[in-house]
C-alpha cells in the first residue's frame, strides 16, 4: 500500500516539485541537447540565477559557459558520460562569486533504457571548507598534506585564486611542492578536467625550449620532419606550469609576454598566428624581484606573471606537519607492500629537530630510505639516512633545534585538556622540547 501511495505522490507533478524544492541540494536537469527542463529552489539559491533565466536554455549559454566547466561531458558532438560521475568543482555565481560545490551527475534513462537526459545534484561546501580551514581541522587539501597555520593559510589562498583566471606566481625553496600547489589550483578551478601541462624551463636546452613551449612546423630546422604542437597548444582550455621561469632567455620572455597580453603566438618556423585559452602559472625557487633588479628578467613580464603571488613555506617553518607527512608517506608504502610500518619516538624526535634543507622531497626520500633499512616494521634512529644520523650526534652538544608553531601548540593543549605530555605526543615532539617552548611563551599556559 505504501509503494502505491508513494507512486501516486511522485506521479503528481506539483507534489514532485514540492519534494525536489525541499531538498537541500541544487538540482538541474537537461536533455541530450543541453536544454534545461528542471532547476530547483536550492539551485537558484546557490547559483543566484532564477528559473525564468535558466529554463529552456542551453546550459552552456544560460550560465555564460559550461556549468560544469571543463568537466562537462556535453562539450563535443557526442556526450561522453558514464552512468554516474562525482567530483568537486568551482562554479561562478550570477554575482561573479566563486563557490565550491560537490557535484554528482547521472544519466537519466527511459522505460526502454535509452538515454534521454542528465540529472546533476550539487551541494555548496564553500562555507564548510572555510570553517574547517579556520578551525584547523583539515589535515590536507587537494593532495597537499599539512595542518600548520601556514599551510592552512596556503590552502585558503589556493581556494581563493582557483575561481579566477589571473596568472599566479608560486615561490618557494626546492622541494616544497610548487608543482603540487599549481596542480591544486588547476584542479580546484573550472579548468579542472582539462589538461594540466607542467614544463621545467631549466631542464631543456636553449635551442629546444621555444619549440617545446610553442611548437614548430615541418622543416623549421634540421630534424623537424613534421608539425609539432607545443605545450601551450596541448594545454588549451587548461593550465600550464612554467617551472624555473627565471631560466627563460630574453627573446622567449618577449614571446611569453605577448602571449600573456593577447593569448596568441607563432610556432617556430611558422607564419600562422595560433590562439589558445590557457591559464599560466609560473614558479621559481629564486626571488623574481631580485632577478628583475639584476636585469636577468623583464620588469613588464614580472608584473604580468606576478598578479597573484603565492609563497610556500619551507618545512623548517612548519615542523608540526612532519608527523603528518611521515604518516602519509608510510601509509603510501603500506598500500604498496601491504606491510604496516611505524616510526619510533626516538627517530621521530631526530626528524623533528632536523632542518630539512631539501624540504618535503628530502623528507619523503628519508622515509623511503628508512623503510628499506628498518627491521620488524619499526623505524629507529639507526635506520635513518647518514645526514640525519650525523645530525643526531651533533645535537647532543648543541641541543635540539625544533621550531614549534604557537597556533599548533595552543590547539594541541586545548585538544588534550592542558595535558602537556599528551600534547607533546600530538605534536610529535619530546616533552622536554615542548616544555622549553612553553618556557619561552608562558602566555600560552595562562590562556589554557
Amino acid at each position: 500500500m505504501s509503494k502505491l501511495l508513494l507512486k501516486k505522490i511522485i506521479s503528481n507533478q506539483k507534489n514532485l516539485e514540492r519534494i525536489l524544492d525541499s531538498i537541500k541540494d541544487g538540482i538541474i536537469a537537461h536533455d541530450l541537447n543541453r536544454r534545461i527542463f528542471y532547476f530547483n529552489r536550492e539551485a537558484e539559491k546557490i547559483t543566484g540565477y532564477s528559473r525564468k533565466e535558466i529554463l529552456g536554455k542551453d546550459c552552456h549559454k544560460a550560465f555564460g559557459e559550461p556549468f560544469c566547466g571543463e568537466r562537462c561531458s556535453f562539450c563535443g558532438d557526442k556526450p561522453v558520460l558514464s552512468d554516474r560521475s562525482e567530483y568537486l568543482m568551482n562554479i561562478i555565481t550570477k554575482d561573479g562569486e566563486s563557490r565550491q560545490v560537490e557535484m554528482s551527475v547521472v544519466m537519466m534513462k527511459d522505460e526502454k533504457n535509452h538515454d534521454f537526459g542528465v540529472l546533476a545534484c550539487f551541494r555548496d561546501i564553500t562555507d564548510l571548507l572555510y570553517l574547517k580551514i579556520k578551525a584547523g581541522e583539515l589535515a590536507g587539501f587537494s593532495n597537499i598534506v599539512g595542518r600548520s597555520s601556514k599551510m592552512l593559510m596556503l590552502f585558503r589562498q589556493i581556494k581563493d585564486v582557483a575561481g579566477y583566471d589571473y596568472p599566479v606566481h608560486i615561490s618557494g625553496e626546492t622541494g616544497t611542492g610548487k608543482e603540487l600547489v599549481a596542480k591544486a589550483i588547476h584542479n580546484e578551478s573550472r579548468r579542472g578536467g582539462a589538461p594540466f601541462v607542467p614544463i621545467n624551463c631549466g631542464a631543456l636546452p636553449g635551442g629546444l625550449i621555444e619549440s617545446e613551449l610553442f611548437g614548430h612546423v615541418k622543416g623549421a630546422f634540421s630534424g623537424a620532419i613534421r608539425d609539432k604542437k607545443g605545450r601551450f597548444e596541448l594545454a588549451d582550455r587548461g593550465s600550464i606550469l612554467l617551472d624555473e621561469i627565471t631560466e627563460l632567455s630574453k627573446p622567449l620572455q618577449v614571446k611569453l609576454l605577448r602571449f600573456l597580453q593577447d593569448g596568441t603566438f607563432e610556432k617556430v618556423g611558422g607564419e600562422k598566428t595560433v590562439s589558445v585559452n590557457v591559464r599560466v602559472i609560473s614558479a621559481t625557487n629564486r626571488d623574481l624581484k631580485k632577478e628583475v633588479q639584476k636585469n636577468n628578467f623583464r620588469k613588464d613580464l614580472y608584473y604580468r606573471l606576478n598578479v597573484i603571488p603565492i609563497h610556500i613555506p619551507p618545512l623548517r617553518e612548519r615542523k608540526t606537519d612532519i608527523p603528518l607527512l611521515i604518516d602519509y608517506f608510510l601509509s603510501q608504502a603500506e598500500n604498496e607492500d601491504k606491510q604496516s610500518i611505524k616510526i619510533s619516538n626516538e627517530a621521530l624526535s631526530v626528524m623533528m629537530d632536523y632542518d630539512w634543507p631539501g624540504n618535503v622531497r628530502e623528507l619523503q626520500n628519508a622515509v623511503s630510505f628508512s623503510i628499506v633499512k628498518c627491521r620488524k616494521g619499526i623505524i629507529k634512529p639507526d635506520d635513518l639516512p647518514m645526514e640525519l644520523k650525523a645530525f643526531k650526534s651533533s645535537i647532543h652538544t648543541r641541543g635540539p633545534s625544533v621550531k614549534l608553531d604557537i597556533d599548533a601548540v595552543n590547539k594541541a593543549l586545548l585538544k588534550t585538556g592542558g595535558n602537556k605530555a599528551k600534547a607533546a605526543r600530538v605534536l610529535g615532539v619530546g616533552r622536554a622540547t615542548l616544555y622549553r617552548f612553553l618556557g619561552n611563551y608562558p602566555a600560552i599556559l595562562k590562556s589554557n
